[in-house]
């Protein structure tokens, strides 16, 4: 209430006393989405300016949806218009969509059309032609793109940071060739199962994009060593994560490389890497022993004991080792652990496959390993649940053990691999 000057009470409202800017402020204090859509429920005002305040938005493709969404959230910095893999329907998201979003959101810095089967090379151009501020676009599984549309994006999209292009199977070196003269600041690039990328497509890729945290060339069976070592060299100070599962061209002197030039390497998947040797993973347990969290080994069928024990006596904060069917692997290979000096961070080890390890092995795991959380041990003849019980093994309380079954759960290990 307020008072005239003929000292007469009158009734105030809300937003004839609050600026925009300063309801604006108001609602920045407000954490939740549910506090923020409460905030949209008060008038037509509120909700105008929680509107175009948003930033993430996930909906339903369908341009007479989207262009009542570009007109109502009009500064829109993230758009999921993602599908299910299981559960994608056809055509989904199409062209004429993408032609929306061009127009419509031009603030645009995030897009997601993981699974949108239906949008081709058109699409692609009109998003590259009007989003110049899009900084990261997943389109994996969208088959029909090729070279043509994307490379329309790395013209008109240099702040490009993180492009996801899983199965995108007729994407070339030609696309790495564009991305390398146009997108300087890439950061993150998934290629899984993009199989016709080669070393040639990789060494051209790193003379413009050093700054690669995230690599993912799973699959990519044209990777080899050559390939390989010129990311080591060219992304030294920023990589990260290097994902070659089943790129069978790949052996020692790829990991020699990541050895001596990529001290901070966090996550490294070799599955079926066949020529890995234990030379060069010694080498890479050294040099990264400070870094390296998350590592994969299986099917490499050259590694044995001395290198797992390397591993696990120096990578003191190793958090997942796949080990599955590395055939040659004892329970020698858990001696690392009390070489180590102190209790190791472990989380995850999977074992599947590994016909030698037997419950004394476990059992020194155990004794080091106080954080492990799974243990997947299937198809490993010597360790059984009733033979760990007759040996009287404690797991931990929040471990959960696989001895003949899958292991569902959050660290799964797939071919994603985390």
């Amino acid at each position: 209430m307020a008072r005239t000057e003929n000292g007469d009470e009158i009734a105030l409202c809300i937003n004839d006393i609050l600026t925009d800017d300063e309801l604006r402020a108001i609602l920045s204090k407000l954490e939740s989405e549910k506090e923020k859509d409460g905030f949209a429920l008060v008038c037509k005002r509120w909700l105008h300016l929680q509107s175009t305040e948003r930033k993430k938005l996930c909906a339903r493709a369908g341009p007479l949806m989207l262009r009542r969404l570009a007109s109502r959230f009009s500064r829109l910095l993230e758009l999921d218009l993602s599908q299910s893999a299981s559960r994608s329907f056809y055509p989904g998201v199409t062209d004429s969509d993408l032609s929306v979003i061009a127009a419509g959101f031009r603030c645009l810095r995030t897009l997601n059309l993981q699974n949108c089967k239906g949008v081709t090379d058109s699409g692609m151009m009109a998003l590259g032609n009007s989003l110049p501020s899009l900084q990261a676009l997943d389109v994996s599984n969208c088959r029909k793109l090729t070279d043509k549309g994307l490379v329309a994006v790395t013209k008109g999209c240099c702040n490009l940071k993180s492009l996801q292009l899983v199965g995108c199977k007729s994407v070339t070196d030609g696309l790495l060739e564009a991305l390398s003269k146009n997108c300087c600041h890439l950061e993150e690039l998934g290629l899984h199962g993009c199989v016709n990328i080669t070393n040639s497509g990789l060494s051209s890729l790193v003379d413009g994009c050093c700054r690669i945290k995230f690599l993912d060339v799973n699959k990519c069976s044209k990777i080899g060593d050559i390939g390989v070592s010129r990311v080591a060299s060219s992304c030294s100070s920023s990589l990260r994560t290097l994902k070659l599962l089943d790129c069978f061209e790949v052996g020692d002197e790829s990991i020699l490389s990541l050895a001596d030039s990529c001290k901070d390497l966090e996550t490294l998947v070799i599955g079926g890497c066949r020529y890995v040797s234990d030379e060069s993973i010694k080498a890479l347990a050294l040099a990264c022993n400070h870094s390296l969290r998350n590592l994969r080994l299986d099917w490499c069928s050259n590694i044995s004991d001395s290198s797992v024990s390397c591993i696990l006596s120096n990578c003191r904060n190793l958090e997942v080792l796949d080990i599955a069917c590395c055939n040659e692997i004892t329970d020698m290979a858990f001696r690392g652990l009390e070489r180590g000096g102190s209790e190791a961070h472990l989380k995850v080890l999977k074992a599947s496959n590994c016909p030698k390890i037997t419950v004394s092995g476990i059992g020194v795991l155990l004794e080091f390993c106080k954080s492990l959380e799974h243990l997947d041990v299937t198809s490993c003849p010597h360790v059984t649940k009733a033979g760990c019980e007759q040996a009287g093994l404690q797991f931990p309380e929040c471990c959960k053990v696989n001895f003949t079954g899958s292991l569902l759960g959050r660290y799964a290990l797939d071919d994603g691999f985390l």
